[in-house]
């Protein structure tokens, strides 16, 4: 290998924000702040967890629940209408 154009190889601390921390080579020269890691993934824990990084899925929700809401009443399904 050519001298002088690698770059530095070192330890570095990893964060995930579920709280897991662990060391492992890098050569980014700084600590790294996750998203997901190995021990909140939904692969490899069996489990789902909703990442909403900007508040996309409860806009979602809001934005449908209206629309539910608005189908359940004009299509008549109300219980009181019910004549059969």
């Amino acid at each position: 290998m050519k001298e002088g154009i690698h770059p530095a190889y070192s330890d570095i601390k990893v964060t995930c924000s579920c709280g897991a921390t662990f060391a492992t080579g890098s050569t980014l020269g700084k600590d790294l702040h996750l998203d997901i890691c190995y021990k909140c993934h939904p692969f490899y824990t069996g489990t789902q967890r909703i990442v909403d990084t900007s508040g996309r899925v409860d806009r979602f929700k809001k934005r449908y629940a209206k629309r539910g809401a608005a189908n359940n009443t004009a299509s008549g399904d109300d219980e009181a209408g019910d004549n059969k």
